[in-house]
């Protein structure tokens, strides 16, 4: 991919943020659009010889501005998410590129549905030792770092705030993320250095998938 013209454009952009200078420019984003759905598109072909991902969505750069503080019309970054074939298969990867070592990947749940949300901290609270030992293997801790995501602050109604697992049964959401220098995107490797960090999240999406694709007895809530 052609990292340095995306990274010029947006840099560009985010000094010149405004609809005259973009309408002037409107070809060398177009170009720069084109870049980015090959880098996109090539991950999506790289996560599919070790995963089932259905479809990558690359979100527009138009900012919707109708109910926010900050009116500026674009955004000064390119995201993506991929979608894993569902009902099976749960959770997403996300990647998302922009200039000034602000570059970083995601991966799993980001806003549960209430359903799956409880179904998740049932399990945790009858036995975490198995999401335990995934979070906590090396290989995937020395890619991603620790589980993150927005947690209540003492515990969801219907669960004890002393429960051993409280930790896990408090968060809202459920993710990893990496983070990127502008030197990481510029790497011809970069990737597959994406895709690599992507495959190692695999036990967890494995296992999550298990949780939200059952009941607490072990039956398949799927037809």
């Amino acid at each position: 991919m052609n990292a340095e013209a995306i990274f010029k454009f947006l840099t560009q952009l985010e000094l010149n943020n405004n609809r005259e200078w973009f309408s002037d420019n409107k070809q060398e984003f177009r170009a720069v659009e084109t870049e980015i759905k090959i880098v996109y598109n090539t991950i999506l072909e790289a996560l599919n010889t070790h995963d089932n991902v259905d479809k990558v969505k690359i979100f527009r750069i138009y900012r919707d501005v109708r109910f926010s503080k900050n009116k500026l019309p674009y955004k000064t970054h390119f995201g993506g998410s991929f979608h894993r074939v569902k009902p099976e298969l749960r959770g997403g990867y996300y990647l998302q590129i922009q200039p000034g070592n602000k570059s970083f990947m995601a991966a799993g749940f980001w806003n549960p549905e209430p359903a799956d949300l409880l179904r998740i901290r049932k399990e945790f609270e009858t036995d975490a030792s198995e999401i335990r030992a995934i979070i906590e293997n090396p290989n995937l801790k020395n890619t991603w770092g620790e589980l993150t995501g927005d947690e209540v602050k003492t515990a969801p109604k219907g669960f004890n705030r002393n429960d051993e697992n409280i930790d896990l049964i408090r968060k809202k959401q459920f993710i990893f993320t990496k983070n990127f220098t502008d030197k990481d995107v510029l790497d011809p490797e970069f990737t597959t250095r994406v895709n690599a960090a992507f495959k190692t999240i695999r036990p967890y999406f494995d296992y999550m998938s298990s949780v939200l694709t059952t009941d607490l007895n072990g039956v398949s809530t799927i037809s």
